[in-house]
């Protein structure tokens, strides 16, 4: 097996249809293209030999490194010290905006600004997942890489009539490395092109000067819309750049992770693809972006939402949890049977079976993101309206059924309370928004089903011995998804029955301030091996402790959460037992999820310091 960063060990950057995954040690080991859910092009980190990479490192082993962000952008800066000087690596994508597009820029600018140093340079591609052959030419100037079905190149960054000080050779695997020896003062890098429109060139520095402001404005230009002045300003809007990173322009959805086949325990089998949209994320993302002020985005995700559910009135079948990103249903799972997974992760997949699992949850969060866009403005038009109506009506014939649940175990569908505590949350809301703009509907059927949920969740999902709701109706297991009951105004946080119930998460899930989903073992999910802490649940942990009047005990939870960031700011999606980071990364559901309790925790601290009279 070869030797693999950490997981948290990655910066992240990206044009708007894709990203890439830069390491501490300067080497881009994830990109797919032309989209999210493309075939990987580089995918070193499931597969060191096999995947591809692209790396710019010191041309010595005894280096420190260090990653930034140039503030308020998506621009990552890659810093090397070694005992002979200081180098600095730059990496961007220039934005490619809302018009899908095949040809995509990786540049990296690399500079030597104290002393003097030698770097190595291995561009290494490896086209679909490492599955398709490829040939190489080279010059001075760059390198062409073709296969059957796809075309890159790698064209050089330095000012003309500059002398070449560089050893370049073409790999017996097709790719090109090249020594550099450089002083203080020297600059130049490289132009990784997808779907060139010409063979590869010579790059001024200005040239790619221009492009880095032009990158520069446009982050600045973005986050500089935030609304949010709150305590955690930075963290928040690292967070919102993070998520918009993973937002693909085109059709405003928003992947729940850019990566696939990361674990959610070493060596284990739970390693899924995340390039894709599932309902439930991206609605909680109307959350987030409503809350910081950026109000087009939601809109965006609106629309493809809409999208979706007319597909599913067309089609006569509900809602899929999860689509692509443009919207089609197909994610047909496989397992990269020829990659030896993260660190022997195995099996890689790609795709996601669990697209055609029921979980009823769904319905709640996206009718809850409708609702609360119409509260911002945001109406739903009419032929919209058809589509829910249709939507609620199927929920009305359906609700009381057993689905997989939010956390799409493979152990059987179960009478999951997170399940029914949505489809009330779903009736609940269609109510509210045809209340509010006079809409029509058969409200007096959707509020007998609402309150049938309800007090089916009150006698059912209590457990008596337990003194808890309860993971679902015929278990004793504590689920962290059930923090989500008060945030949804489902049940009061000074409820002695909630009171009760997060008294037991305390002793049960919470872990110096970090939450588990469940114990896989008393529940058993389908699945063979642990996992770690779900950094989303730790989010809504302390949202439901602030709305428990624990105010003291959100804030420290929050503040303690924030040091389990990589030094970027960035979230996988757990936490493992030594505080490393687990699963695909960077996760969406935890950066959301850190934004809402930011937000929430803010306005509850104010009014704290200050009651209303």
């Amino acid at each position: 097996m070869g030797w693999y960063p950490a997981i948290e060990a990655h910066g992240l950057i990206g044009d708007l249809q894709t990203c890439a995954l830069v390491s501490d040690d300067g080497n881009i080991d994830w990109f797919c293209a032309p989209r999210f859910d493309s075939p990987s092009i580089f995918a070193s980190l499931l597969d060191q030999e096999k995947g591809g990479k692209f790396q710019i490192r010191p041309d010595t082993d005894t280096y420190v490194t260090k990653q930034l962000y140039l503030p308020g952008t998506a621009i990552l800066v890659t810093r090397f010290m070694t005992p002979d000087g200081v180098g600095e690596l730059i990496d961007f994508m220039p934005i490619t905006g809302a018009e899908e597009t095949d040809r995509h820029l990786l540049i990296r600018l690399l500079r030597v600004v104290r002393g003097q140093m030698s770097f190595v340079i291995e561009c290494e591609p490896r086209f679909d997942y490492g599955r398709e052959q490829h040939q190489t030419q080279a010059d001075q100037d760059g390198a062409t890489f073709r296969s059957d079905t796809f075309h890159a190149s790698l064209s050089a960054i330095r000012e003309p009539g500059a002398p070449i000080i560089a050893e370049t050779g073409i790999t017996e695997t097709g790719g090109i490395r090249a020594t550099v020896h450089a002083e203080v003062g020297w600059s130049a890098g490289g132009v990784f092109e997808v779907n060139p429109d010409g063979p590869p060139r010579v790059w001024s520095a200005d040239e790619a000067e221009k492009l880095l402001e032009a990158t520069r404005d446009y982050w600045r230009g973005w986050v500089g819309r935030s609304t949010y002045r709150g305590r955690w300003r930075e963290m928040v809007e690292r967070s919102a750049i993070t998520l918009k990173l993973m937002t693909y322009a085109p059709s405003g959805a928003l992947v729940a992770a850019p990566t696939a086949g990361l674990p959610e325990q070493v060596g284990g089998e739970r390693n899924w693809d995340y390039r894709f949209t599932w309902v439930r994320d991206a609605s909680f993302s109307v959350h987030a972006l409503l809350g910081l002020g950026f109000q087009e985005e939601a809109e965006a995700y609106l629309r493809w939402l809409s999208a979706r559910v007319q597909d599913s009135r067309t089609t006569g079948r509900p809602l899929q949890i999860m689509y692509r990103i443009d919207g089609s249903p197909d994610l047909e799972e496989k397992a990269l049977d020829h990659f030896e997974g993260y660190r022997g992760s195995s099996p890689a997949r790609i795709g996601n079976g669990a697209a055609t699992q029921l979980q009823l949850d769904v319905y709640g969060e996206a009718l809850d993101s409708i609702y609360l866009t119409d509260l911002h403005g945001l109406p739903i038009g009419h032929q919209g309206w058809l589509h829910i109506r249709d939507i609620i009506t199927w929920l009305c014939d359906n609700w009381d059924q057993p689905d997989a649940g939010l956390w799409e175990t493979r152990g059987g569908d179960k009478d999951f309370t997170y399940g029914r505590l949505m489809s009330w949350v779903a009736l609940d809301r269609a109510i509210r928004v045809a209340e509010h703009r006079s809409l029509p509907g058969d409200l007096q059927r959707w509020g007998e089903v609402r309150d049938a949920i309800y007090n089916q969740i009150m006698e059912r999902g209590w457990n008596v011995e337990r003194g808890a709701f309860v993971q679902h109706y015929e278990s004793d297991v504590l689920d962290a998804s059930l923090l989500y009951m008060p945030l949804v105004g489902f049940i009061s946080p000074f409820d002695p029955m909630w009171q009760s119930t997060l008294t037991a998460m305390d002793k049960e899930l919470v872990s110096d301030s970090l939450v588990y989903r469940y114990n896989p073992e008393a529940s058993p999910d389908g699945l063979r091996g642990s996992e770690g802490t779900f950094s989303m649940c730790t989010f809504w942990y302390v949202e439901a402790l602030a709305r428990s009047g624990r105010l003291e005990d959100a804030r420290l939870t929050f503040e303690k959460m924030l040091t389990y960031a990589n030094p970027l700011g960035l979230y996988a999606e757990e936490i493992g037992p030594s505080g490393e980071q687990l699963g695909n990364f960077p996760q969406a559901f935890s950066h959301l999820a850190l934004i809402k309790a930011a937000v929430d925790l803010d306005r509850l601290l104010d009014e704290a310091i200050s009651p209303a009279a």
